[in-house]
């Protein structure tokens, strides 16, 4: 594998102008594990307004977001290189931006500010790897290790230590023990983050490889209970991250049915589902309100029961997605999921066309219900796989009732813009106003139901038929 070519174009920039010049980080990282690299990111020895003033000469385009900090973006055919001069950093109050960077004339000092050992090699253009930390064996070992003193690495930057939990669930990776013991020691500094930065850290562990990885070492560390900070009308105010997920661990779920307790049913329906973000969402919400009062009861057989617990489940859902930020298509979709994964219609076709009917109502078009649709089964599959017992039989009638939906979804319309007769043969018939609605609405329900196929003709004389005039 060789590096992309914006890559190779600042390095040679860079070296030809006689500053030392190396791929850092992620990118080293990522070549040495035989994937194409996503962050591309040089350490020079040249200052800032140096490496503007050679951008400038080569005619290409510099973003100067960072320069401040020693960093000058690159734009490079269409790919930003991010160019950082050799430096420390002291971080003060604020662990976002660093109180003091003091620019270095050597490699292995800029390397010893980094996170991770992992991430603290350097690779020159020729491909020679400096690696004075032990990253290149740590990748062998498949372990997260701080660089230098743990405890002090993330006080520097806290957001380090959901970074340690987001590599660990993104390479299945585990993390060094006294990196690990580090986790738990940073709440203090956590308080300081914002609210979006801890967010983005979450939501990378939710699509990794292994997300359960990722939320097992939240737990252990006790950042689920951790607070965060977020701008609410000017003003800063003091989150809490998930406590409502880190509740579930040791809450017992009744035996007939389930072989695990709520925490490690919902690792085992995460670690199942794919890697979507909504649906990640909510496979890590969608049992968060069992075990609560009110929720947890006994059912006839004085067996433990949560009823309705998705109703509940999404309700708390909707609350921690504002709380958290995530955009509001995500957590929409996410508490749509949570709030009908207990609900599937049997194999009666009338039954699930009108649970079809009924859906449709809460999307903007067929795409959107599509989509929803095979998230829900997703979601649905996993809640078995994850621990309920004898759950083959049930998976079987699943996978009938999908294919049962995908056939019904072909042939029947369940949106106005799937009937063969248009909204403009509407107006022609009835003239403008609400009468156009209600006529889709009702040639909706005429076609589902069979009384009426889905072809222009029949449609119009129907439309003629029933209404004489505007209605």
């Amino acid at each position: 594998m060789t590096w992309p070519v914006p890559l190779i174009k600042v390095l040679k920039m860079l070296e030809e102008a006689g500053f030392e010049a190396y791929v850092v980080g992620g990118a080293v990282r990522d070549y040495l594990l035989g994937k194409p690299p996503v962050d591309l990111d040089v350490a020079t020895s040249a200052r800032p307004q140096e490496v503007l003033d050679l951008v400038v000469q080569k005619g290409l385009k510099a973003v100067t977001y960072g320069a401040a900090f020693g960093v000058v973006g690159v734009l490079v055919e269409g790919s930003l290189v991010e160019v950082a001069t050799f430096r420390s950093e002291v971080y003060g109050e604020d662990p976002h931006r660093p109180e003091k960077v003091d620019f270095l004339g050597r490699l292995e000092e800029d390397l010893a500010r980094r996170d991770f050992t992992i991430n603290a090699m350097a690779m020159d253009l020729r491909g020679k790897l400096y690696d004075p930390f032990g990253g290149q064996e740590d990748l062998r070992r498949r372990i997260i290790r701080a660089v230098g003193n743990p405890i002090k690495r993330f006080q520097e930057d806290a957001l380090r230590a959901f970074r340690a939990c987001r590599f660990a669930a993104q390479l299945g990776y585990q993390v060094e023990p006294r990196t690990r013991s580090a986790l738990s020691q940073v709440k203090e500094r956590v308080a300081r983050l914002s609210v979006e930065r801890v967010r983005d850290e979450i939501e990378r562990i939710l699509i990794s490889d292994y997300p359960n990885v990722g939320f097992e070492l939240l737990r252990e560390a006790g950042l689920l209970l951790s607070f965060c900070r977020r701008k609410n009308k000017g003003r800063e105010e003091q989150v809490p991250i998930l406590p409502e997920l880190a509740r579930l661990y040791g809450v017992a779920q009744n035996p007939r049915y389930h072989q695990y307790d709520v925490w490690g049913h919902t690792m085992a329906v995460l670690q199942n589902c794919p890697p979507q973000i909504a649906l990640r969402w909510a496979a890590l919400l969608h049992d968060v309100a069992k075990g609560l009062p009110g929720v947890r009861k006994l059912n006839r057989r004085g067996e433990l029961c949560d009823h309705r617990h998705e109703v509940h489940s999404a309700q708390i859902a909707a609350r921690i997605l504002r709380r958290l930020r995530v955009r509001p298509q995500i957590a929409r979709r996410a508490v749509f999921l949570i709030r009908h994964h207990m609900f599937l219609p049997g194999l009666k076709e009338r039954n699930v066309i009108k649970w079809i009917s009924r859906l449709a109502g809460e999307f903007h078009n067929r795409r959107e219900l599509e989509t929803a649709l095979d998230e829900l089964f997703a979601l649905r599959r996993a809640d078995l796989e994850g621990g309920k017992v004898e759950a083959e039989k049930r998976l079987r009638e699943l996978e009938e009732l999908r294919q049962l939906v995908e056939e019904i979804l072909t042939r029947l319309p369940f949106y106005p813009s799937d009937l063969a007769l248009t909204g403009k043969d509407l107006v022609t018939l009835l003239g403008e106003g609400p009468q156009i609605g209600k006529a889709q609405r009702e040639l909706l329900r005429e076609v589902q139901s069979g009384r009426l196929p889905n072809e222009r003709e029949a449609l119009w004389r129907f439309v003629e038929r029933r209404w004489s005039r505007p209605v």
